[in-house]
C-alpha cells in the first residue's frame, strides 16, 4: 500500500512532452511510481479532469519579509508553487542594523508597493547578518522551499549608512566590506545577489534606491569577489 496516490490526473511532467493521463503515487517524500497504479494508497485523490504538475518554481518574489511569519506563502501556494526565490531587486531586509528597520520597510514599500504597516507588524527582526536572517527563514516552519539572494539596497545601507542611502560613491573600504559580506552569505547558502538600477524603483518618499548610482568599481567588486569564491549569482 502507498502513503497517497493520486488517480487519474492529466500529466504534464515538466519534460516538455505531451499531457498523458496516469496515476501518481507517493511514498514518504518521494514519487514511487506513475502510471497504471495497482496498489491502493492510505490517502487517494481523484483528480480526473485536473492537470498533475511538479511544483513550480518562483523565481522572482519579494516574500523577503512575510517569510517569517506566513508559512504557506499566501498566495503562491494556492497556485502550485513550491519554491520561491527572494532578495530580488536589490531590495529586502539583510543584513540591517537596527536603526534602519524602518528605512528598511520604506524601500520595500515604495520599490514593490508592499503596505508598510503590514511588515511593520509581521517582521521580529530575529537578525542583523544575512546568515542570521538565512538561520531565522530556515527555522520557521514553511510549507515550500526558499531561496535567498543578498539585496544591494540592504547591503549598501549596511556598510555605508546615510551615505549608501544617498546614493554616494562607495570607496575602496566599503567595497571590501560589501564583497565580504556577499561571500559570508553565499558561504551560509545564499543563492547569489541582486541589484538595481532602473529609474522605477524608489521608496516610499520617491528617493531612488541605494543601488541606482553604483559605479562599475563597486559592482565589479562585488562580481569579482563572488567569481573568486566561484558561487552564486
Amino acid at each position: 500500500m502507498h502513503d497517497l496516490v493520486i488517480r487519474g490526473g492529466t500529466v504534464y511532467d515538466g519534460t516538455g512532452g505531451a499531457p498523458f493521463t496516469a496515476d501518481i503515487a507517493i511514498d514518504g517524500a518521494k514519487i514511487s511510481a506513475v502510471g497504471d497504479v495497482s496498489d491502493k494508497g492510505r490517502t487517494e485523490i481523484d483528480a480526473t479532469g485536473q492537470i498533475v504538475t511538479p511544483g513550480f518554481v518562483d523565481i522572482h518574489t519579494h516574500y523577503d519579509g512575510q517569510v517569517t511569519w506566513d508559512p504557506y506563502l499566501q498566495p503562491s501556494t494556492f497556485h502550485g508553487v513550491t519554491t520561491a526565490v527572494m532578495g530580488n531587486c536589490g531590495v529586502g531586509f539583510a543584513p540591517c542594523k537596527p536603526d534602519e528597520h524602518d528605512w528598511l520597510i520604506g524601500l520595500m514599500e515604495g520599490v514593490e508597493d508592499i503596505p508598510g504597516t503590514a511588515l511593520a507588524e509581521g517582521i521580529d527582526w530575529r537578525w542583523e547578518s544575512f546568515p542570521e536572517y538565512m538561520k531565522a527563514v530556515e527555522e520557521s516552519p514553511l510549507a515550500l522551499d526558499i531561496g535567498l539572494q543578498v539585496p544591494h539596497g540592504a547591503l549598501r545601507a549596511y556598510v555605508m549608512g546615510q551615505r549608501g542611502a544617498d546614493l554616494e560613491p562607495a570607496n575602496e573600504d566599503d567595497i571590501k566590506q560589501m564583497s565580504e559580506l556577499v561571500v559570508d552569505a553565499l558561504d551560509a547558502g545564499a543563492l547569489g545577489f541582486s541589484t538595481s538600477r532602473t529609474e522605477k524603483h524608489r521608496d516610499k518618499n520617491g528617493a531612488h534606491t541605494p543601488s541606482f548610482k553604483a559605479e562599475q568599481a563597486e559592482l565589479h567588486g562585488i562580481a569579482a569577489a563572488m567569481g573568486k569564491a566561484d558561487k552564486g549569482v
